[in-house]
């Protein structure tokens, strides 16, 4: 599954068809169609935030959690991590590689199926997780974080970045829904303080280009670092 935003696509963006049962929306059916109906969902380019926040890290192993297209992998990959892409779709792995191989980095990319709602492992021993604008169900808000935080190694980083509940106020979030945005602070709360040194808890805005024009927005940011 890909939340990433990219500047280009709503992150997230429930089907015209959504059903009933937000757990469905998570499922690799719902994502193997999304990604079938088009070339490309989204824009082919990092995750500013990931850019902003990981530029000045020391490559190590990264894994990019809800991967998508791959643009996060080809960009961690080019800046000299080992990186793991991790999805639910097939059909989404099968565009990472092929991105991977056309930037030249598919020596460095591993690509793995794992679907994070239904509690399957993650690649562990990680120097970065970054999970960009993934909203899991309230109710395993903070299972979810913490098995995310499980796989990065100690001394790693953890990136969250999602969708702040103010920009429901901007209708730019509409498929969303006020139970699956998040703060920082949400965030933070899900973390066991005695194992993360929290390094950053932002929510800066940014401008982005919604169906019906440009709307300023905000995101949630949370980088921490495991004891």
């Amino acid at each position: 599954m890909s939340h990433h935003d990219h500047h280009a696509h709503e992150a997230h963006e429930a089907p015209s068809d959504a059903p009933a049962d937000i757990r469905d929306l998570y499922s690799q059916a719902t994502w193997d169609t999304r990604y079938a109906e088009s070339d490309r969902v989204w824009s082919g380019n990092p995750n500013p935030r990931l850019v902003e926040h990981v530029a000045d890290l020391t490559p190590g192993r990264a894994l990019d959690v809800g991967c998508g297209e791959g643009a996060d992998v080809v960009w961690l990959a080019r800046q000299g991590w080992q990186v793991t892409g991790a999805d639910v779709s097939p059909v989404a792995l099968a565009k990472a590689g092929a991105h991977a191989a056309e930037a030249g980095v598919k020596d460095s990319v591993e690509l793995v199926q794992v679907d994070v709602i239904a509690g399957e492992a993650l690649p562990g021993g990680q120097d970065l997780v970054s999970v960009q604008f993934f909203h899991p169900p309230a109710e395993m808000f903070v299972e979810v974080h913490r098995r995310l935080g499980a796989a990065v190694a100690p001394g790693g980083h953890l990136l969250v970045v999602g969708h702040h509940p103010d920009d429901l106020a901007t209708g730019a979030r509409r498929p969303h829904g006020p139970d699956l945005l998040f703060t920082p602070e949400r965030v933070v709360a899900a973390l066991d303080q005695a194992d993360w040194e929290i390094v950053v808890v932002a929510a800066p805005t940014r401008e982005h280009q919604h169906a019906d024009g440009p709307v300023t927005v905000r995101d949630t940011v949370v980088l921490a670092k495991r004891r």
